[in-house]
C-alpha cells in the first residue's frame, strides 16, 4: 500500500514538474558526513547570480518513509521553491535512497542527523544561516516537527499528513493499527532496519510489553515539547488519513505558541492521495508561509487560523478562526449478536434526513461480553450514499479481555461529507476484514478458537460541521 502510494507520489511530481515555473538555477550532487561515520546523499539548489547580502534564505525538503530525494525535487520544482530566491536542499534520509545507515523510524539517531543537516547548510557563506526552514511529509514531516522540538533553529517549518503523538496514531487505545503498521513496516527493506526497530516491531504485533512500544512512540513524538515552540508552523492534515488523522494536526495546533496554521485537505495516506485535487492551493498557501517568514514578503495575506477544503474542492478551503464547531448525531443500532472470531456483526440505519459532513473521531458503544480468550473488538463504520456509493467512514479497535462490559472505541479523526439519505452500517468483529476482505486497517491476528464475543445494542455517536462546507 505504501509503496502504491510513494509510486504514485513520484510520477505524479514528475508530471507536474513539467510545467514547473521557477528562474535560472543550478544544482549540485553532494554527499553531507554525519558525527558517526554515515554519509547522506543530498541535492542542492541554488538560484543564478551573487547570493544577496548575508546569503540566500533556504528550504529543507524531507521525503516519506521509503521515498528518497528525488521525490522531493520534483516537488519542491513543480510547486516553484527551485530557482525562485531560495537555496534549497534535499536530502536522503538515513536508511534511504543513496545514503547510508540504518532505519530506526525518526529516532534520536535521524533527529540528530536532520539537526547537522541544518548547521551544514547554516555554515554556507551563500546560505542565510537564520533563514532556514524545513518542509517535510510523513516521516519527513514527523522528523520536522520533533526536531523542531529539540530545538533544531528553523525558522520556519511546514508539515504535511505527519505525527505528532506517534503511539496514538498507530495504536490508538492500545490496539495496534496492525495493518497499516505493517504496509509501512514492508517499505523498507528488513536489512535497513536497526535492530531496535526490528525488536520493537516484533513487540508491537505479539502485544508483549506495550510500555516498551509505548516508550519508543514517545521518543519519536513531539507533542510534549511543542508547547515551548514560538517558531512559525504551517500543519495540513488530511480528511480522511487512516494513518495520521486530524487529531495529529489539532493537537500540534492547540501546544504552539507562535504564528500557526492547521490546514485540512483532500491529501493523505490511503484513502487518500498526495497529490490531491486541492494540492496546489496548499502548496502555494505553504509558499506564502515561508515567502513571509523567511523572506518578510506578503506576510499581510498570510492564511490564519484553521482552515478546511470541501470534498467538492473548486478552488478555495473555508477559513476559520479556531477548530469549526460540531454538533453531535446519535445513531442507535439495536441488536443481539453472538460470534467467534470469523463471525461478525452487522447492522445499518436508516436514511440520515439531512446531509452529514463529519468532522472529528465518530465513538462506538457497546456491551460486550468476551468468553474464550476473546482480545479484541474492531468497529467500522461505512456509508452507502443515496447513488450507490460505498464509503469506509472510519475504523476503530480496542483490546478486550474475558468478562462482561460496556467498551467505548473511538475511530479514526477525519472529515467525510454524506449527503442526506445516506445509509450508516455498523460491522463489529475480530478485525476490519470483518467489514471487507479488502479493509487491512486491523488485521486478522492469532486469537485462541475458543474465543467468543456477544454484543448488545450499539450507539455511535458522530460529530459533525454545524454547516456543511461540502455542496
Amino acid at each position: 500500500m505504501v509503496k502504491t502510494w510513494l509510486a504514485g507520489l513520484a510520477l505524479a511530481l514528475v508530471l507536474f514538474a513539467g510545467n514547473a515555473p521557477g528562474g535560472a538555477v543550478s544544482s549540485q550532487e553532494l554527499s553531507i558526513p554525519m558525527d558517526d561515520g554515515v554519509s547522506l546523499a543530498a541535492t542542492l539548489y541554488l538560484p543564478d547570480g551573487t547570493p544577496p547580502a548575508g546569503g540566500w534564505p533556504a528550504i529543507v525538503f524531507l521525503h516519506g518513509l521509503g521515498g528518497n530525494r528525488e521525490q522531493m525535487n520534483a516537488l519542491a520544482q513543480a510547486y516553484g521553491f527551485v530557482g525562485q530566491d531560495y537555496a534549497v536542499l534535499t536530502f536522503d534520509a538515513r536508511g534511504h535512497g543513496d545514503s547510508g545507515g540504518l532505519v530506526s523510524i525518526d529516532g534520536p539517531r535521524e533527529i540528530t542527523d536532520v539537526r547537522e543537516v541544518e548547521a551544514w547548510l547554516a555554515a554556507r557563506p551563500d546560505v542565510a544561516d537564520s533563514k532556514i526552514g524545513a518542509w517535510g511529509i510523513s516521516y519527513g514531516g514527523g522528523a520536522v516537527l520533533d526536531s523542531l522540538a529539540a530545538g533544531v533553529p528553523w525558522a520556519a517549518v511546514a508539515t504535511a499528513e505527519t505525527w505528532s503523538d506517534l503511539y496514538s496514531a498507530l495504536v490508538p487505545q492500545g490496539l495496534l493499527k496492525s495493518g497499516l503498521v505493517a504496509a509501512l513496516a514492508g517499505s523498507i527493506p528488513d536489512p535497513k532496519k536497526s535492530p531496535d526497530l526490528i525488536q520493537i516491531q516484533s513487540l508491537a504485533f505479539s502485544g508483549q510489553n506495550p510500555a516498551a512500544v509505548k516508550a519508543w512512540a514517545d521518543a519519536r513524538s513531539s507533542l510534549a515539547g511543542l508547547g515551548a515552540v514560538t517558531t512559525p508552523v504551517f500543519l495540513a492534515q488530511g480528511r480522511r488519513d487512516f494513518l495520521f488523522g486530524i487529531d495529529q494536526g489539532v493537537r500540534a495546533y492547540a501546544k504552539l505558541r507562535g504564528p500557526k496554521v492547521l490546514y485540512v485537505g483532500l491529501h493523505g495516506h490511503p484513502p487518500s492521495t498526495f497529490p490531491a485535487a486541492d494540492t496546489g492551493l496548499l502548496m502555494s498557501q505553504v509558499h506564502a508561509w515561508f515567502d513571509c517568514y523567511l523572506h518578510a514578503l506578503g506576510c499581510n495575506t498570510l492564511p490564519t487560523g484553521v482552515e478546511v477544503a470541501p470534498e467538492s474542492f473548486a478552488g478555495k478551503a473555508t477559513t476559520f478562526k479556531a477548530l469549526p464547531k460540531t454538533k453531535t448525531t446519535t445513531v442507535v443500532f439495536p441488536g443481539v449478536s453472538t460470534f467467534a472470531r470469523k463471525g461478525k456483526a452487522v447492522r445499518t440505519s436508516s436514511r440520515l434526513a439531512r446531509p452529514l459532513e463529519i468532522f472529528g473521531s465518530p465513538t462506538v458503544t457497546v456491551p460486550l461480553a468476551a468468553s474464550g480468550g476473546w482480545s479484541r473488538l474492531v468497529a467500522v463504520l461505512t456509508a452507502r450514499t443515496p447513488g450507490g456509493k460505498q464509503i469506509v467512514v472510519s475504523a476503530g479497535g480496542v483490546p478486550t479481555r474475558n468478562g462482561a462490559r460496556k467498551v467505548a472505541i473511538k475511530l479514526i479523526d477525519q472529515a467525510t461529507y454524506l449527503p442526506k439519505g445516506s445509509r450508516l452500517t455498523l460491522t463489529l468483529g475480530s478485525s476490519s476484514l470483518a467489514q471487507s476482505p479488502t479493509n487491512l486497517l486491523y488485521l486478522d491476528l492469532p486469537m485462541a478458537a475458543s474465543a467468543r464475543a456477544r454484543v448488545g445494542n450499539a450507539v455511535v455517536t458522530v460529530p459533525g460541521l454545524r454547516t456543511p462546507i461540502t455542496r
